[in-house]
């Protein structure tokens, strides 16, 4: 018969494989969506806007800030997943 805290770290094991899974999965359709989200729109008619004026919201683009975002908060769960795993080792 198998000590009690055998049973209990193969059982451990096998919760970590399938975390793995979920992140990964996780990770690619976020990325999936993000691609989707990041075609290019019609192309502009031309002329100005009605009333000469800016459209609402004024004229930035905002397609270089997104993959920017996008980035940042990639490292930052980098940092969070390395930081983890280090505590880990450490016990």
């Amino acid at each position: 018969m198998q000590p009690k805290y055998v049973n209990m770290l193969k059982k451990n094991i096998k919760m970590k494989k399938i975390n793995y899974k979920k992140y990964i999965l996780s990770l690619i359709m976020i990325i999936a969506v993000t691609f989707a989200y990041a075609t290019d729109g019609p192309p502009d008619p031309g002329g100005t806007p009605v009333g000469g004026e800016d459209p609402l919201g004024g004229g930035a683009p905002i397609g270089g800030g997104t993959f920017i975002l996008i980035a940042l908060g990639a490292a930052y769960g980098g940092k969070k997943i390395y930081d983890y795993r280090k505590k880990e080792e450490e016990e």
